[in-house]
């Protein structure tokens, strides 16, 4: 096990962590979260011994293996394949032995020691070692090709992946994963997802992502006031608990601060009267005795939203047997070919519509956002842009393009240049730069920060086209929720890109798919498109998409944004039975998904309704509304609270879904 005992560390002058003690259990998946700058990373590296406490010790056992993902790659030439299969260092030191036993004379010992050697080796799994590392970045979104390019041929975000693969390779018995979803699409993220459940160490990760750490954790420590606090359950366990402890000390701190009124009331009225002096001292004693109960702090909340956007023409944009893709220039920038990488897209946006693209690595995603963004000129076809039409447009680029010696207050400044500067001020105040930050230039802003400003300056221009490619990288928790929130009462048409599942089940109301070079509709949800995706990464299947997306296959309503313009076949009398029968099927194959999913949700408010109604017989007790019970009545609302909001939503999904099994069956 992993033991704090009386640990403190301080950075500089700032203490991070004062007389903590906590214990994490072998096999445990633990998903450390706080806010940024609480010691997150620092209590990594006290982990890997490259700080050292200032006070305690942290105790695990010494045979225990560690990995975690290297933070550098260097710009070699050696294969992706190999550079992976290296993070098995006991394996390569093998491997090397071998080779300098073999390279010299044959002796009795030199074939002992090369039996010995290969014994090892079987051990070691090294005869597996090559597929293990093809299937590992397979997961991680590489192709076969890319695994025997050169690591230097990466760029950034594809070299970390590499270095998290590394981590992977590693046989261990303690994994650090920081922040492992930030250079991963949705699919990577699923992948590791399934293999962290199944690794078998103790694993302790820090991530954004609340999906990711539902899925993954079953226990939670939270940094908080330079200590360590665990909690058993996933995220969202956490999030419960934590919310019933903040009222129960809020209470506690009413009830401190009447207690201190109280006896300084005393001791302000009684204190010079002669009767009563020896009263009002020991008031004033217990006054100073009293342990101050601080309040309980919750992350200081931050929140944006979006301007009311400019009107919007309708449809805001047509494409009609568009081919997307780039040119590709020859040494002296002349376009030599064109590439394709999604073709033949009949496509159009409609006021109101909240799409959320999914698609695995490398399909054509960004590709498709940056021709409706404009930035990528379709190469063949028409799109056809509505007048009015405002595009708001988030990618990673954006945030490198932000100048980085200006202040936040010059970029709005450069889009809004006969704005007052108070307006502008407080503007960015909004969006959490107060003070000096908003005139300071933003080179040391942290990614987040700088994402942050990027949206600013979006949110500013009242786009009535949200295009959004990954918008939550480098973003917290805490400003993650923000944008969510955001997006959720977002007024106008928004097409987004995430890997933040609880960010794509929030905002968006439909799905559409890139696979095999083309755009098709996705109905189903994001269980689906996990059972979709595993599918076709482990080979199960081939890449047919669920029912209602296979070409051909399904007569799509006229709201669709994607409706193939396929002529009505004609038939004759002799096969109206086989017509009818394929019909039957097709209605069959279009309610079976929204039936399961209708299933699912009658069970959850089966669930939920016990659950109330159980706290409902609690809140009819008098014996709960006793002084003595204070607190148990206050945690009992708080459930009651929480099942109560619940049971709105299901119920409302639950509607949503007899409405869509109703408009198949007419």
């Amino acid at each position: 096990m992993i033991r704090f005992i009386n640990v403190s560390l301080m950075r500089g002058t700032k203490p991070l962590l004062e007389g903590v003690d906590l214990t994490l259990n072998p096999g445990d998946k633990i998903g450390l979260i706080g806010a940024n700058g609480a010691g997150k990373s620092s209590l990594f590296a006290m982990l890997r011994g490259e700080l050292h406490p200032d006070q305690g010790e942290i105790d695990f056992p010494a045979k225990w293996r560690m990995a975690y993902v290297a933070q550098e790659t260097p710009p070699l030439d050696r294969a992706a394949l190999d550079y992976a299969i290296d993070g098995d260092v006991n394996l390569r030191k093998l491997q090397g032995e071998l080779e300098r036993l073999e390279s010299e004379p044959d002796t009795s010992d030199n074939g002992i020691a090369i039996g010995e050697i290969y014994s090892a080796l079987a051990d070691a799994d090294a005869y597996t070692v090559q597929s293990r590392g093809e299937q590992l970045l397979l997961g991680l979104g590489f192709s076969m090709e890319q695994m025997q390019q050169p690591v230097a041929s990466f760029s950034g975000g594809w070299r970390m992946r590499l270095n998290l693969a590394q981590a992977l390779m590693c046989p261990s018995e303690l994994l650090l994963l920081d922040e492992p979803t930030n250079h991963l699409d949705l699919d990577a993220i699923i992948w590791l997802e399934d293999w962290l459940k199944r690794y078998a160490g103790t694993l302790i990760i820090i991530s954004h992502d609340r999906d990711f750490l539902d899925e993954i954790v079953n226990v939670v420590v939270h940094i908080d006031e330079r200590k360590l606090k665990r909690y058993s359950g996933n995220y969202s366990g956490f999030e419960r608990q934590r919310a019933a402890q903040m009222i129960l000390a809020a209470g506690a701190l009413e009830k401190q601060m009447r207690q201190r009124a109280h006896l300084e009331s005393f001791v302000n009225r009684f204190k010079a009267q002669a009767s009563k002096a020896r009263q009002a001292q020991s008031r004033m004693k217990a006054l100073a005795k009293m342990e101050e109960l601080a309040p309980l702090r919750a992350a200081a909340e931050f929140s944006f939203e979006f301007r009311e956007p400019l009107s919007a023409p309708n449809p805001l944009l047509v494409m009609e047997n568009v081919n997307a893709g780039y040119p590709i220039l020859d040494e002296h920038g002349d376009k030599v070919a064109d590439k394709t990488i999604v073709s033949n897209i009949k496509f159009s946006l409609q006021i109101g519509q909240r799409i959320g693209l999914l698609g695995v690595n490398g399909a054509g995603k960004s590709t498709l956002i940056k021709t409706i963004a404009g930035e990528l000129a379709p190469l063949t076809g028409d799109a056809t842009i509505g007048k009015g039409l405002s595009i708001g447009y988030f990618a990673q680029h954006q945030v490198e393009m932000l100048r980085h010696d200006e202040s936040p207050l010059w970029h709005l400044a450069k889009i809004a240049p006969t704005v007052r500067e108070q307006e502008l001020r407080n503007f960015l105040g909004g969006f959490n730069f107060p003070g000096t930050m908003v005139t300071s230039p933003i080179r040391p802003f942290s990614g987040g920060e700088k994402a942050r400003l990027a949206l600013a300056l979006i949110v500013w221009q009242r786009p009535n086209l949200l295009l959004l490619d990954e918008p939550t990288n480098h973003l917290d928790l805490e400003t993650r929720e923000a944008l969510t929130m955001a997006l959720a009462q977002f007024e106008g048409t928004l097409v987004v890109v995430s890997h933040d599942r609880h960010l794509l089940r929030a905002t968006t109301d439909q799905f559409i798919i890139v696979a095999d070079g083309r755009l098709q509709p996705f109905d189903g949800d994001l269980d689906d498109y996990k059972d979709w995706l595993f599918q076709t990464k482990l080979g199960k299947g081939t890449s047919v998409l669920p029912a209602a997306g296979k070409e051909n296959k399904t007569d799509y309503p006229a709201a669709s944004p994607i409706a193939p313009a396929a002529a009505a076949p004609v038939v004759n009398s002799k096969d109206q039975k086989r017509q009818d029968a394929e019909q039957r099927q097709r209605l069959a194959t279009l309610r079976k998904p929204i039936e399961n999913k209708l299933k699912r949700l009658e069970e959850q408010i089966a669930k939920r309704t016990e659950q109330k109604n159980e706290v409902d017989a609690k809140l009819a007790e008098p014996a709960i509304y006793e002084a003595a019970n204070k607190a148990k009545l206050k945690a009992v609302m708080a459930d009651q609270a929480f099942y109560t909001k619940d049971l709105a939503q299901l119920e409302a999904e639950w509607m949503d879904l007899q409405e869509q099994l109703e408009a198949v069956a007419a």
